[in-house]
């Protein structure tokens, strides 16, 4: 593939996605500003999905992993496979339209904070993260009509829920503006490798105890302690089969749901600090009560999610001495995204 002045690299992650690689892969063949790799891992599916991917003339690189690893290492070894100086994760079930990454590398060449080499403990903010619109895509391959919305990137609540910011609301002109956002969803999120690096944790860039679900949000969270900002680009398109919403969560396989409830607490072990559980403290607490409630009620299959928290505690604490030791926001500064 050609040379380009802003070098992204492109990752995939494949779960028995046979139904839907094709159409994903011919979205990022068809990219006006051409990716350097293109990288798949496939996480040991029983389906074509590796056939499909070492056919197809974008994959430059077909990893094929002799287990099941999840989203999250799936994608750290997808990762680990690049050079380029970005990375655009992304999911099967997204249809990129064919200017997303030129919309996006044209913002990244155009920001003064992509120039700079950062220090240790620099306080100046850096570009990390850069996110589109993704409208919603029905299991058809076509967008739905009318359009609605599916990420404009990621929001959190005093609860401590996170949240995609406008998921299901029309696309009718609004989040038309390009602001920044407290972090994007990794089925469609471009990363500098700079921030990957940085905030990585004992080599994982995504947290490979989450598996799959809320491994995002975390990145994101932890990228806003270390200084680096997200910023939504509304011109770069994109198109995404959502599958998991909160209102459908009886109809999530059970594995998802118990990797929800486990990352909940994991994450705030890593990331809250004490600004950000004066803010949330209330909210975040009855929040809790409802999880475990509804565990204890309904779904049952997700208690063993709590001995989880209590066999990764350890690890969590460890994790959170090292990302606050490299800190460069005070809590106020991360406390004030928590709406």
């Amino acid at each position: 593939m050609a040379e380009v002045p802003v070098s992204i690299a492109v990752t995939i992650v494949t779960y028995d996605s046979a139904a839907l690689l094709a159409r994903c892969l011919d979205a990022v063949a068809a990219q006006t500003h051409a990716p350097r790799e293109v990288v798949v891992l496939d996480n040991r599916s029983s389906d074509a999905s590796a056939a499909i991917a070492r056919a197809h003339g974008a994959v430059t690189r077909l990893v094929e992993s002799p287990s099941n690893t999840g989203f999250a290492g799936g994608q750290n070894r997808a990762i680990a496979a690049t050079t380029a100086d970005w990375v655009l994760t992304l999911n099967p079930d997204v249809v990129l339209d064919p200017g997303f990454l030129a919309e996006l590398a044209a913002r990244v060449a155009s920001s003064a904070a992509s120039a700079p080499a950062r220090s240790a403990r620099s306080d100046v903010a850096a570009l990390g993260t850069l996110c589109g619109k993704l409208l919603r895509l029905g299991d058809d391959g076509a967008p739905v009509v009318p359009p609605r919305i599916d990420s404009t990137g990621i929001v959190f609540t005093r609860s401590f829920r996170h949240l995609d910011r406008g998921s299901e609301e029309p696309d009718d002109g609004r989040y038309a503006i390009e602001e920044p956002v407290f972090g994007a969803t990794a089925a469609a999120a471009l990363y500098r490798r700079a921030m990957i690096d940085d905030v990585s944790v004992e080599g994982e860039f995504f947290d490979e105890a989450f598996f799959a679900y809320r491994e995002d949000a975390d990145v994101a969270w932890r990228a806003q302690l270390l200084g680096w900002d997200c910023l939504y680009v509304p011109t770069a398109l994109g198109y995404h089969v959502r599958r998991v919403l909160p209102e459908q969560r009886a109809d999530v396989p059970a594995m998802l749901n118990r990797h929800s409830v486990k990352n909940r607490f994991l994450m705030r072990v890593k990331n809250a600090d004490a600004a950000v559980w004066r803010r949330c403290a209330l909210h975040g607490l009855a929040r809790d009560a409802a999880v475990v409630g509804g565990c204890l009620v309904r779904e049952w299959s997700s208690l063993p999610a709590f001995a989880d928290v209590l066999r990764l505690w350890p690890r969590a604490r460890r994790q959170r001495a090292l990302i606050q030791a490299k800190r460069r926001r005070d809590g106020g500064a991360i406390a004030r995204w928590f709406a």
